[in-house]
Parts: structure tokens; sequence; C-alpha cells
């Protein structure tokens, strides 16, 4: 963990300093993985000394814990948001557009999540399998009353989610693909939220 938890609060060199260092370790991590950095990359990204950064963390894992703990909290709000008493439809494709914001937004976050869900989750599976998996269900269970109430078409909830979490991902996962095969110099994000928009829509919208 950081060791400015551990003491008493941190000073604002403190915090700019932990900021610094965790900057750097996004880059570092974002590019090469957990296992491909290393401390000694981290310090040189940061500008620092490998004793000042292990002066702030315990270690690479616990900075990169750290970081996988305020990305899971951001990425978690807008589901939390998502409102059973809205519009069906609107507070799904609003949900589309957050995650899709935040994909354009947080490049480096998305694919640090990416590399440690395809190194097995090793240091967010417990979170996997708690929160997000209770408050997927809770969200799951909120679509599957629209569809009954007939407000939505047949769907199934946690494919519904999947499929949403994967198409807005993708555009920062999978970026440099995009970019070279779309091949036309334009931002890919320009498009891809009034199609995933108008996807989703037919999708969801019942059949009359």
């Amino acid at each position: 963990m950081a060791r400015s938890q551990t003491t008493r609060k941190p000073t604002r060199i403190q915090r700019e300093k932990t900021r610094e260092i965790l900057e750097a370790a996004l880059d570092v991590f974002s590019d090469n993985g957990f296992r491909g950095s290393t401390i000694d990359m981290i310090a040189e990204r940061a500008g620092v000394s490998k004793p000042n950064i292990l002066y702030y963390f315990d270690n690479k894992e616990a900075i990169h814990k750290t970081l996988l703990a305020a990305l899971l909290k951001t990425w978690l709000a807008p589901l939390y948001a998502l409102d059973e008493s809205g519009d069906p439809i609107e507070e799904i494709c609003e949900y589309v557009a957050q995650k899709l914001k935040m994909a354009q937004e947080f490049p480096r976050e998305s694919k640090l999540f990416a590399n440690e869900i395809l190194q097995g989750a090793p240091h967010v599976l417990p979170e996997l399998q708690g929160e997000l998996k209770e408050l997927t269900q809770q969200k799951a269970d909120v679509v599957s009353n629209w569809i009954k109430a007939g407000k939505i078409a047949q769907v199934d909830p946690r494919h519904l989610f999947f499929s949403i979490w994967a198409t807005t991902q993708h555009y920062a996962d999978f970026d440099i693909q995009v970019r070279a095969v779309s091949g036309d110099g334009k931002d890919p994000f320009e498009t891809a939220g009034p199609f995933l928009d108008n996807m989703y829509r037919a999708l969801l919208t019942p059949a009359t």
C-alpha cells in the first residue's frame, strides 16, 4: 500500500509527489503491463530516484493496486447512476455515452485494466467478484424489470452490459487498430458515439 496512507495526513508536497509517481506509473503500466514494468522504469519516467519511489510506496504492486482502485471507483460511477425511475432506453444510452467518454478521456486507464484482466486479474479479482458482480446484478435486475414491463425489448441483461463494455472500451484498448483500419485521419470517437447510440436504441426498442 501507499506509505502515506499508513501515517498521519500527508503534506501538500507529499500529495503532489504521490500524484507525480502515479502519473508516471500509469504511463509505464499501460505501455508495458504489470509484469513488463519495473520500479526503475517508473522512477525514470517520474524523474525521481528509485529510493524516492519506495519512500512513498512499498513496491511495484502497491502502485499498481492504487491505480486500479482509483480506476474502478471512476468506472463504476456511471453504472451506479443508472436510474430505475428514468426512461429505460435513455438511461442505457446515457450509460453507453458515459463509458465511451471514459474510453476517450482515460485511454491509459483502460489499457491498464485490460492488461490486468489478460493476466488473470491478480490484483482486482476480489473487486470483480465482489462490488462489480453485485452492482451488475442489481442493474441487471433493473433491466429485467424494464423488460417485464414491456419498456424495452427482450435482451439478456448481463450480456447487454458485457457488450457495452466491449464496444466502448475497444476504442481505447485497440486504438491503433481502429485508426489504422479507418485510415481517414479522423478521430474515431466522433462517429462512434452516434453509431453506438443508434445501435443500442435499435436493439432496445420493443417491436410494435
